[in-house]
């Protein structure tokens, strides 16, 4: 199969959809793979890298689009659309419940959209959700520490504390892999952290495994209001697979919030769990709304794009060589979570959280 790997144009997004070694292993199943000249230097994958996994090199996004399979990061931007063709298979994250008009779009394109975020396993996980979650979760403490520095906008509150000084206050909203390991980090540097969730069972294991050092609350509104409000930094990572954010944080609520108090909203992708949220960029991450001051980009491990596109590699490689070895219908076949990655499909729309968040009919695959 003829795959095309495009350089990334959204702002600073300098991950790239393959690394050398993800493209040594689909050229040795005897794929040919076109990389965008410059896709990944930034990071220090380098065009000759490429050339000598055996990649061959291309000038223009037009010429990576112009495959079969195109292997991406994000979802494609307004400039990338018209480069889409029918029947062509798309495999990046789309996010799609969150964005009406892209859906729109891509429909009209008649793509085949595969996006990482509801590829599940054998057990319900996410496993190409899971590696840039973990990425996520960490640079949303990082962030959300610096943000609450003055000169970034904050408060002034270290999260740590001195001695003699109470700690900061965090309050991490879902106890998935984005809220453990935001409270991971959060607990490295001190802070006093409490994560909410509905399930119980997640909750207990968090307690087990880190014990006093971390608080935990079952979700209910009055929990969550008064957790909010004491709160110096808040991480939003709420998730429900494919379909759009339900928004915990009403706009009374974040009026209530103390004044240079922090949001950081991971979930923005599916749409935020704040009503205040909207989406931001690296170029101008924040922004302040009732006195707290949002952080909302959409591609936070962008940050960190080594890192996260050698993690988002290793989780991909393996559908990616399976799409291009059996063809998605008998990938699929073989695969019902890769099958469940399937959002779209020559103009409809075949996963039912997207469909029935968009008002969509819903129409399951014909395998």
């Amino acid at each position: 199969m003829l795959i095309g790997v495009p350089r990334e144009i959204k702002d600073h997004e300098f991950r790239v959809g393959l690394t050398p070694a993800g493209v040594r292993a689909l050229v040795g199943a005897g794929h040919e793979v076109l990389v965008q000249t410059q896709a990944g230097a930034a990071i220090g994958f380098g065009d000759a890298l490429y050339a000598a996994a055996g990649a061959r090199i291309v000038a223009s996004a037009a010429e990576a689009f112009a495959c079969a399979m195109i292997v991406k990061v994000k979802e494609p931007q307004a400039a990338e659309i018209p480069l889409l063709h029918e029947g062509q298979i798309l495999f990046t994250y789309l996010h799609l419940a969150a964005d009406a008009a892209l859906t729109g779009q891509l429909l009209q394109r008649r793509i085949i959209g595969i996006a990482y975020e509801t590829v599940s396993d054998a057990q319900g996980r996410l496993p190409l959700l899971t590696p840039m979650s973990e990425v996520a979760g960490r640079i949303a403490l990082q962030a959300g520490a610096t943000t609450l520095q003055m000169n970034h906008g904050g408060s002034g509150v270290l999260l740590g504390g001195v001695p003699g000084v109470a700690p900061g206050k965090v309050t991490i909203l879902g106890a998935g892999t984005v809220g453990t390991e935001a409270a991971r980090m959060a607990m490295g540097l001190g802070a006093d952290i409490t994560i909410v969730d509905l399930n119980l069972n997640r909750l207990r294991q968090l307690d087990d495994l880190f014990g006093g050092r971390l608080k935990t609350q079952y979700s209910q509104a009055s929990a969550i209001e008064a957790l909010v409000c004491d709160a110096d930094l808040v991480v939003g990572s709420v998730l429900i697979p494919g379909k759009r954010t339900p928004k915990l944080i009403s706009r009374e609520l974040v009026s209530a919030m103390r004044p240079g108090s922090v949001l950081v909203d991971v979930a923005i992708d599916q749409g935020g769990c704040a009503e205040t949220s909207r989406p931001t960029t690296h170029s101008r991450p924040t922004y302040v709304e009732a006195g707290v001051v949002h952080y909302c980009v959409t591609n936070m491990p962008a940050a960190c794009a080594r890192t996260s596109t050698q993690a988002l590699t290793h989780a991909t490689l393996p559908y990616a060589l399976k799409l291009a070895s059996l063809g998605y219908r008998e990938a699929m076949r073989q695969d019902a979570g890769l099958l469940a990655g399937l959002n779209l499909h020559l103009g409809q729309v075949t996963h039912p959280n997207v469909a029935a968040d968009l008002g969509y009919e819903y129409r399951p695959f014909n395998l």
